[in-house]
């Protein structure tokens, strides 16, 4: 009886010492996700902490950033828009007959210009319709038309008032850059301002 007694004491501390052993490991288990979790909770919590009062962050200035490389204009000054009437012109494509319905605009800074070009309205139109007889429907389809045009309606706009456009000759430029790369660059002159600032097209359909 003794010996069987002892037995079942004796197993006790075995049994005793795997509880000790599965409590152990739940308790690791539990500190490393523990710590897991608290490392996702600072992950999460630091771009919060970037965001502002308001609960926007950092992105919120972005327009601000915008704004500050955007072209400065004086709102006391704005600029001012005479529009040409439609022009509707027969363009020089030879497979086949093709016409241009184009609308134009012309941008000034002062407005006691827009009364200059109103007294010089017909030579300018005319001007503008001998450029665009030349052209062809091609001409006017691509992106790089359009802004030539542009370039062309303005020098030829400026003509009848005594004002020529200097025309930056790109390609022979850049012929003479590769022609001569060791010389010595020339200073390059300041934009001249021009009265016509810009020409926009508020219309152009090509049939």
């Amino acid at each position: 009886m003794s010996a069987a007694a002892a037995a079942p004491a004796e197993a006790a501390p075995k049994g005793g010492g795997k509880k000790k052993l599965i409590i152990i490991i739940i308790a690791v288990l539990l500190l490393v996700l523990g710590g897991g979790g608290a490392a996702l909770f600072l992950m999460k919590k630091k771009p919060a902490e970037g965001e502002g009062e308001d609960g926007e962050g950092a992105t919120s200035h972005a327009p601000a950033a915008a704004v500050a490389h955007a072209p400065a204009r004086d709102p006391k000054h704005p600029p001012v828009f005479v529009p040409l009437d439609p022009f509707t012109v027969n363009l020089a494509d030879r497979e086949s007959e093709r016409y241009a319905q184009i609308g134009v605009t012309l941008e000034i800074d002062d407005a006691k210009f827009g009364d200059t070009l109103k007294n010089y309205m017909p030579a300018i139109r005319s001007n503008v319709l001998m450029l665009l007889s030349h052209k062809t429907a091609a001409d006017l389809l691509s992106l790089e038309g359009k802004q030539k045009l542009a370039k062309e309606i303005k020098r030829e706009a400026l003509l009848p008032l005594g004002i020529e456009v200097e025309e930056e000759d790109d390609e022979a430029a850049a012929a003479e850059k590769e022609a001569a790369p060791k010389k010595k660059k020339k200073k390059r002159r300041a934009p001249v301002a021009y009265p016509i600032t810009a020409v926009h097209f508020s219309n152009l359909i090509i049939q």
